[in-house]
């Protein structure tokens, strides 16, 4: 390597670690920006050769504004206005906790005095720091999607450009950069069709039996199952099982029998059917990759690591598979 060519890498290093440090304060609405630029990908393919690639594209903008991104917002607003009434009954009401401070003290020797601590941490709530974090917040929120659908536009438009500049910038053969790209793209297809669109298929239908049966603040429990149902063997019966409990509990005993059996039945049926049917029309995908996926996305990358994280690990498994095809020993073939 000679001194040019160094100070290029040293250069482009540079330019990475300050580009990255740019993105990171937005990297949710970038990765939002991906995933659906992905989803919408084949309709732009369709729509192109008919409408044209600026035109095709900016109807799948509005389109995707109107049936996924304001929906999305505006369930997130009324599930916030939902958490903050909640809370604030809370402060206003004259709370007990005798039955949590009571065994403690008993087992423990320990007096504790739970409700003060409760009413301490509430009490900010309202103050005049948490109305400038609701405000720097919701000015945040609102220029990233803001840049979610400017990114969203090009990504759609140019995405076959990207993959193209992908292949001729790869220092790989063209036969591995292809089938690289080629396990990506279908390894994507299994997560976001058999397990993202499952869990909200889940999730909403485990919500209509909610607000059909009279359990409250059903919006904010279907957008919590919808989540729960990303992950296998928990899914939306951690949300609806205790709200037959809950109904139970509250004297419906009908309702909550009638919610146990629709939950059994048509939200159970849903995860055990759709979702072996669709994952296998694209790839199989191991429930211990959808597990260590969405938790771990979930801490490192925030919301939308809940989809992407399943991807990521799974293109690791893809790109293992894919050295050993093309650099592993010759002679494994043999032992196999």
């Amino acid at each position: 390597m000679d001194t040019d060519e160094g100070l290029l890498i040293a250069l482009v290093a540079v330019l990475f670690a300050l580009s990255v440090a740019l993105v990171l304060p937005y990297l949710q609405f970038l990765l939002a920006a991906v995933v659906l630029a992905f989803v919408l990908r084949p309709l732009q393919v369709e729509l192109e050769p008919h409408l044209g690639r600026s035109a095709s594209a900016g109807l799948l903008l509005v389109l995707s504004l109107v049936a996924l991104i304001l929906p999305f917002f505006l369930v997130t607003v009324f599930v916030a206005s939902d958490v903050m009434a909640f809370v604030s009954g809370l402060e206003e009401q004259d709370l007990n906790f005798g039955m949590i401070e009571r065994p403690i003290q008993n087992y423990t020797g320990v007096e504790v005095d739970v409700g003060s601590a409760v009413r301490s941490s509430l009490s900010g709530f309202g103050s005049f720091d948490s109305a400038l974090s609701v405000f720097g917040t919701l000015t945040h929120v609102l220029i990233g999607l803001g840049l979610l659908l400017f990114l969203l536009f090009f990504f759609v438009r140019d995405a076959d450009r990207f993959v193209e500049w992908l292949q001729a910038m790869s220092p790989l053969p063209a036969t591995v950069t292809d089938e690289l790209i080629d396990r990506t793209v279908s390894i994507t297809n299994a997560v976001l069709a058999g397990h993202v669109l499952v869990a909200i298929v889940q999730g909403v239908l485990a919500g209509v039996g909610l607000a059909v049966f009279g359990v409250p603040n059903f919006v904010f429990w279907t957008l919590v199952m919808i989540i729960l149902g990303l992950i296998p063997i928990i899914g939306s019966f951690a949300i609806w099982a205790p709200a037959c409990v809950y109904l139970f509990v509250m004297g419906e005993t009908v309702s909550a029998v009638a919610l146990f059996v629709y939950g059994s039945t048509v939200v159970a049926i849903s995860d055990d059917y759709l979702r072996p049917v669709i994952v296998d029309r694209y790839a199989h995908v191991s429930p211990s990759v959808i597990i260590i996926g969405v938790l771990g996305g979930l801490s490192v990358l925030g919301f939308m690591g809940l989809f992407v994280g399943p991807i990521i690990v799974a293109a690791l498994k893809e790109s293992i598979e894919v050295y050993d095809a093309h650099y592993g020993y010759p002679t494994r073939e043999l032992e196999r």
